[in-house]
């Protein structure tokens, strides 16, 4: 399965689209892994994020009785 089958088209100057198409070819093993570390703690504040937006939500529907 090709991920196109799964995932929108990137939007012009999409960040996410951007690396995917980047060539990791030239990365040693090292600046790979300094890549992963960084994809990581992103994936963990964008988890942050969205928790902090999904408790707000429902603190405001409880009050507004939604």
């Amino acid at each position: 399965m090709d991920t196109d089958d799964i995932a929108p088209p990137p939007r012009a100057g999409d960040p996410v689209g951007l690396l995917g198409k980047q060539d990791l070819d030239p990365l040693s093993v090292r600046e790979l892994e300094g890549r992963i570390a960084a994809l990581e703690a992103e994936i963990a504040r964008t988890r942050t994020h969205m928790a902090r937006a999904v408790s707000h939500r429902a603190v405001a529907d409880q009050l507004f009785k939604r």
